[in-house]
């Protein structure tokens, strides 16, 4: 049987992968900070605009739902998506949210060149419609946690920025003031983690992850609580998804003669940074392991950040190891 234009076939679920649905009918959003424009992928339907509201928000999901709609692709837009993620979800529908750069991508392979509000919502209905997986919805107690973890990692920028400027001035009373902002923001930083742990430890089967995830020498502090939360597919996914997630899978690059080099590109920034930052300091001291296969390719001749990346990405294969396995890790001799 042919299929039609207006819906996608999901394909068998796979661990952390594509869920099982039946054929479903495709609409798009596109998300600005004032206005919502909706499109439904394959039928005559005239689009719909309203205003980024509440009001505006439920009037495109009752558009939806009289159209049969059960999929709904979405852009991200800098966090003005939010609110309509949640409406999707809260009325039971599902959705695929795109990063920018997907939707223009798929745009240039279609020789798509105008862009108008209504048109990008009918593209990214499009791009909904030519997904072949789509994972399941995600875990709804890790979006405030994980918004939680945002703001920690925004003071740990600011400090970061703080200490930068601490070389700019030599007067001692703009020094003064600088050092007393780093402590109160290092005061914050500490008790926001404190009540960050306290939020995913009321969760029994995440306190559970977070209890294996710490076994790993040099896997602590904010890291661990960083995988629980954006990154709940570990332990269900292969050792290279997982390093591909966290940002730290080798792409290579070569083409006939040409032989590009390998580089770590893509994946969850925060994660990324965030293991990068646990490997610097495990491949120094912290995990014997990780020490030996710093150590092993620095007498390779590789510099300092090649090595700490193949480090990062140890370490995230170990976190995938121990939640899959659901035992403590046991420290390699």
């Amino acid at each position: 049987m042919k299929r039609s234009q207006s819906t996608t076939k999901k394909r068998t679920k796979k661990p952390g992968q594509a869920t099982t649905t039946k054929t479903m009918r495709v609409g798009g959003v596109d998300v600005g900070k004032d206005w919502l424009d909706a499109a439904i992928h394959g039928i005559a339907a005239k689009p719909l605009r309203r205003p980024n509201t509440p009001q505006g928000r439920a009037a495109l999901i009752e558009f939806f739902i009289e159209h049969g709609v059960t999929l709904i692709g979405i852009e991200a837009s800098g966090s003005y998506e939010f609110e309509m993620v949640d409406a999707i979800r809260a009325a039971g529908l599902k959705d695929i949210v795109f990063q920018p750069r997907q939707v223009r991508a798929y745009a240039t392979f279609r020789n798509l060149r105008a862009k108008t509000d209504p048109i990008d919502a009918a593209l990214i209905a499009r791009c909904a419609a030519a997904q072949e997986e789509m994972r399941d919805s995600p875990d709804p107690r890790l979006a405030p946690m994980a918004e939680h973890l945002t703001f920690i990692d925004q003071i740990k920028e600011d400090i970061a920025r703080l200490r930068t400027r601490l070389d700019r001035f030599r007067d001692k009373r703009f020094i003064t003031a600088i050092r007393d902002q780093i402590a109160h923001l290092k005061k914050l930083e500490r008790a926001e983690l404190a009540k960050l742990r306290t939020a995913v430890r009321a969760h029994a089967d995440l306190a559970k992850k977070l209890d294996l995830l710490i076994t790993i020498e040099g896997l602590g502090g904010p890291t661990a609580p960083t995988l629980v939360i954006r990154m709940p597919e570990l332990g269900t996914v292969s050792r290279e998804q997982a390093a591909s997630l966290a940002g730290m899978a080798p792409f290579t690059r070569k083409s006939g003669r040409w032989q590009g080099e390998s580089h770590v590109e893509g994946g969850r920034a925060r994660v990324g940074k965030a293991v990068f930052a646990a490997a610097q300091a495990a491949s120094q001291r912290w995990n014997k392991a990780l020490v030996a296969l710093y150590t092993r390719i620095k007498a390779q001749g590789k510099h300092h950040s090649v090595a700490v990346v193949a480090c990062a990405r140890k370490l995230i294969i170990y976190a995938n190891t121990v939640l899959a396995r659901g035992t403590p890790w046991i420290a390699q001799n």
